[in-house]
């Protein structure tokens, strides 16, 4: 038995449909839409609406969307990539002092519009207005503050304050908010109205795309009606890896998802299992796949139509291996540099499954908390500032170039079993997604973990050098050998590590859906 000194919660039991998103209010969006008869990708698309309404520091109609998407009729998962290029004036000599993180000059071209409406023309079977009216509703009827984003507006009201609109829509009174106070979005209810009335044509060519413009340019933007005529999202096949006899699909590039499958390569030469759950040699070895993984996303990673680089190559046995070797049991190799990896903190995730048998794995995000603080005029939209994700290393192939994407935390997974689905799953959390990722995965599929207790296991997290931060569950004699093996371990409070990660687990011998939600979140999981 696995002592978790926790809740010791089970997972959420459903025949019918499940859903598990970052908010619980999204969650109940896509619960009631799985209840009308809608499928698995309605519900996602009604609860990513309603996460933009209820955590607007996280995500937004002005950010960017990535999904895995499976539909059985199909036979395969596709990879849906909304992510959105730098406007065409955004060359690096606009930017001598960096790219800043605040302002509309921060911004990239928004790619979830696009997104949500080639999975709703692709994938839904509900029209786009009613999926949309649980947002709708929230957003022009208001809903209580919550603890967590009473606080992300309370830490950015500076930001915030800058931008008329933003001021306007966050800080009505002239201050933040308190936790349970009611905040009301109109004009965005005005937005996701237009949108489902007139589609992508409504905020990539039509009226509300110039509004959306004109307020950006008014502040001293530079996005353009060209940057946002010319978009189109990526319908992709996705990277997949074999991990002990499973199939795990992640993102392709521009998302950085392969160094998820790629830590999973080099640990699957070691026998986790027989080191034990939560022994000092899993954890070692799992954070010294991260850092030799981070390496290659930091030497190749870029976006693939400015960058070659072989994805193939590094998930392959024999890059694998070729980094094992360089693993030393007895102690801790060095890991990124300060400043290495541009940090974004704030995303938001769900996953979706239905009877049919449809399933998806969602993530969408601005970056920073509250993206560029920047709410583009009466359109009620908060602008992303993902420009910011570009490196400054002008011989980085993740530097700034016209038309081009930034590498992007944002990634998602799916793992199959003999050919069928088995998991769905994610995190926000920046660069810790993969960590958090890896971690459940590893819960899961090495140490027979059900999907509750691997997201309510103990974390660790590491971005610069041998700087860990483990949460204090983590037993004392863990602790006090990775110490002793070089790692820098700081304990965090025991349920305060990185990540708010949902996962969904299928189980078609008992017909059964199992839905996990993080305990470190405000999320929820639902089903019937």
């Amino acid at each position: 038995m696995v002592d978790l000194q926790g809740p010791n919660r089970g997972p959420v039991m459903a025949r019918n449909g499940l859903i598990a998103a970052n908010h619980y209010l999204a969650a109940q969006a896509g619960y009631e839409m799985l209840r009308k008869g809608g499928n698995a990708f309605d519900a996602a698309l009604a609860a990513a609406a309603v996460l933009t309404v209820v955590e607007p520091q996280s995500s937004h109609v002005g950010g960017d969307l990535f999904a895995l998407v499976y539909r059985p009729e199909d036979g395969r998962v596709q990879a849906i990539n909304a992510s959105g290029p730098a406007p065409a004036a955004a060359t690096p000599d606009r930017f001598p002092n960096g790219i800043p993180n605040t302002g509309p000059l921060a911004v990239t071209v928004p790619g979830v519009v696009d997104g949500w409406l080639t999975i709703w023309e692709g994938y839904c079977s509900r029209p786009l207005a009613e999926i949309f009216e649980p947002a709708i509703a929230l957003a022009e009827e208001g809903f209580p503050i919550t603890t967590r984003l009473a606080a992300a507006i309370a830490a950015n009201a500076g930001r915030l304050s800058r931008f008329p609109a933003s001021a306007r829509t966050f800080l009505p009174d002239g201050n933040p908010p308190e936790p349970g106070q009611i905040l009301r979005q109109p004009d965005l209810a005005r937005t996701l109205r237009e949108i489902a009335d007139g589609g992508r044509e409504a905020f990539y060519r039509g009226e509300l795309g110039r509004r959306l413009v004109k307020a950006s340019a008014e502040l001293g933007g530079i996005l353009t009606e060209a940057d946002l005529a010319a978009y189109r999202c990526e319908v992709l096949d996705p990277i997949s890896v074999n991990y002990r006899g499973y199939t795990v699909f992640g993102q392709p590039p521009v998302s950085q998802g392969f160094i998820l499958l790629e830590c999973l390569k080099i640990l699957e030469g070691f026998d986790l299992a027989g080191c034990g759950f939560l022994s000092p040699d899993v954890i070692h070895l799992e954070i010294e796949a991260k850092k030799l993984a981070f390496e290659d996303r930091l030497k190749y990673a870029g976006d693939p139509k400015f960058v070659e680089f072989s994805v193939d190559h590094l998930l392959s046995e024999a890059h694998a291996e070729s980094r094992r070797r360089l693993i030393r049991p007895d102690r801790a190799g060095p890991g990124q540099a300060p400043g290495q990896l541009s940090v974004g903190r704030e995303t938001t995730y769900l996953t979706a499954v239905d009877r049919h048998g449809n399933l998806v794995s969602w993530i969408q995000s601005i970056f920073h908390v509250f993206g560029s603080a920047v709410v583009a005029g009466d359109t009620g939209i908060l602008l992303n500032n993902r420009l910011c994700g570009f490196s400054p290393d002008p011989a980085s192939p993740n530097r700034l170039e016209p038309g081009k994407r930034p590498v992007h935390t944002l990634n998602t997974y799916m793992v199959f079993r003999d050919g069928r689905p088995y998991l769905s799953g994610g995190t926000p959390g920046q660069h810790y997604q993969v960590m958090v990722n890896l971690q459940v995965l590893v819960n899961v599929l090495d140490f027979g973990l059900h999907p509750q207790a691997a997201l309510d296991a103990p974390r660790w997290g590491n971005l610069e050098g041998n700087e860990v931060q483990v949460e204090a569950r983590i037993p004392e004699s863990t602790v006090a050998e990775l110490r002793r093996r070089g790692h820098n371990v700081e304990l965090v409070h025991p349920w305060f590590g990185p990540g708010r990660a949902m996962l969904i687990a299928v189980d078609p011998q008992r017909g059964i859906f199992q839905g996990a939600f993080d305990i470190r979140g405000e999320g929820y999981a639902l089903g019937w």
